[in-house]
Parts: C-alpha cells; sequence; structure tokens
C-alpha cells in the first residue's frame, strides 16, 4: 500500500506499472474530498487538474469520456494521441511506452489488462452494462493480431462495489444467463451481484485465466473509496496502467 493509490498484486512482467487511486491526498473539498479525478462530476477544474498532475507515471494520459459502451481506443501514434476528456470510449490499450491507459471509477469495475510479455497495457471501465455487451471481448479483438493466445494475457480487478452491497433487479441478473451464479436472491425480488465474480467468469470464458482481484468494496469503505452508489454526488477515482 502507497499512501495515496495502491498498486495490483499481479504477476505482470517488471516493465508494467499500474495504480488505482485512492480518495485521499488531492486538493479538492467538500463531497470531493480530496483527490477527485473526474472533471465531468461537478468538481472545480482547476483544483481536477491539480490532482491529476500529481499522479505518478507518464505525462501522457488518455482521459476518456466514458458512457457505459464497449468501445474500446487505441492509443498511441497514428490514431488517438492526446487527451482532454472528449474521447467517447470505455476502455484503450497501448503497445507505447510511456502511455497511460485510464479509467475512472466510483463503484464500477476497473480491469487492467496486460500479457506475460508486456507487450501492450490496457484499462477497461466496466459497469454491469459493459459487461453485458462484452467490452472485454471488444478488446481482445483488437488485441488478436498482437497476442498467441488469451491463454497469455494477464488481468486484475480493482476496487469496485463489493458482493455484499450491488443490489440490482432482473433485468441485470437476464443480462448474464452464463454468469447466473454469481447473483444471490433477496427477499425484496431483487438481487445481489458480485461484479468481481461476474468478470471473473467472463475472462474465464474468454480464455483469460490468470485473473488477480483487489477484492476491495468501494461502496462499504467511505474513508479511502468513492463510491456514487452510497453517496450520489462524488468524486472518481482512478486506475492507471502503462509500459515504462
Amino acid at each position: 500500500m502507497t499512501a495515496h493509490f495502491i498498486t495490483p498484486d499481479w504477476t505482470a512482467p517488471s516493465h508494467v506499472k499500474a495504480i488505482s487511486t485512492l480518495r485521499s491526498g488531492g486538493t479538492s473539498s467538500g463531497v470531493y474530498d480530496s483527490l477527485n479525478l473526474g472533471l465531468h462530476v461537478g468538481d472545480e477544474e482547476q483544483r481536477v487538474v491539480a490532482n491529476r498532475s500529481s499522479l505518478p507515471g507518464p505525462n501522457k494520459r488518455l482521459w476518456l469520456q466514458q458512457t457505459h459502451s464497449c468501445r474500446v481506443v487505441k492509443f498511441g501514434e497514428g490514431s488517438i494521441v492526446g487527451d482532454n476528456d472528449n474521447t467517447a470510449a470505455d476502455g484503450s490499450f497501448t503497445f507505447f511506452k510511456n502511455h497511460s491507459c485510464v479509467v475512472m471509477t466510483a463503484d464500477c469495475l476497473p480491469v487492467l489488462l496486460t500479457n506475460k510479455q508486456g507487450s501492450f497495457v490496457a484499462a477497461l471501465h466496466c459497469g454491469w452494462r459493459g459487461l453485458a455487451g462484452d467490452i472485454i471481448q471488444q478488446c481482445l479483438l483488437q488485441l488478436r493480431s498482437h497476442i498467441q493466445s488469451n491463454g497469455e494475457v494477464i488481468a486484475w480487478l480493482g476496487p469496485a462495489i463489493g458482493p455484499d452491497a450491488f443490489e440490482v433487479g432482473s433485468d441485470v441478473l437476464a443480462a448474464f444467463p452464463k454468469q447466473s451464479s454469481a447473483f444471490k436472491a433477496q427477499p425484496n425480488d431483487k438481487y445481489l451481484a458480485d461484479i468481481f465474480a461476474i468478470a471473473t467468469m467472463k475472462l474465464n470464458l474468454l480464455g483469460v485465466t490468470q485473473v488477480f482481484s483487489s477484492n476491495l468494496c468501494t461502496w462499504s469503505d467511505r474513508q479511502r473509496f468513492f463510491s456514487y452508489r452510497r453517496d450520489g454526488q462524488t468524486g472518481r477515482m482512478a486506475s492507471l496502467i502503462w509500459i515504462e
């Protein structure tokens, strides 16, 4: 554990670096206290910019306009080379050194990907809609010419709303017919969903078996994490991954 972010405990190569931020260590105040990294949530822009500039890693970062879609974009030369939060997508990947792929979350699941060679990195924003729409598969399809098999892919699941807090309706259950074991029926005709288990099953079905999880619940840990479902108006954490 580092002061204001955590690092994945996984088997990625040493030249692949990744962090997932906590809510502490920034300049924002009030409901955004204090390391809010989202420009779209009502915080003062100069505070968010200062918070972003304090992050470790390369200065080339792709901050996305996330829409719960399944769109994944390539970050680097010949494609997207800059960022002002106007790239509408929920995931990115790169083969270039010193380019950080970034996703913001405040209950949704950040999924970071690389391979045993560390020849690419990817960051995916996985809410239930993205997972149901197969955003992970979309990313791997774009990478298929660069990896020999999905078995060499390594995944890390960052902090997200935990299985004891993520209450959903029957529509969400119906969206995951092959992952129904990740849902627990409740007396109010709702279900508790385990988004970590859902993502793991999705990855396994795609041949990705090296899956590591933080198992950290954003909803239950107010001191360390923002949570949209818990607080409504709140900040955003970020998960970043890059090749050094």
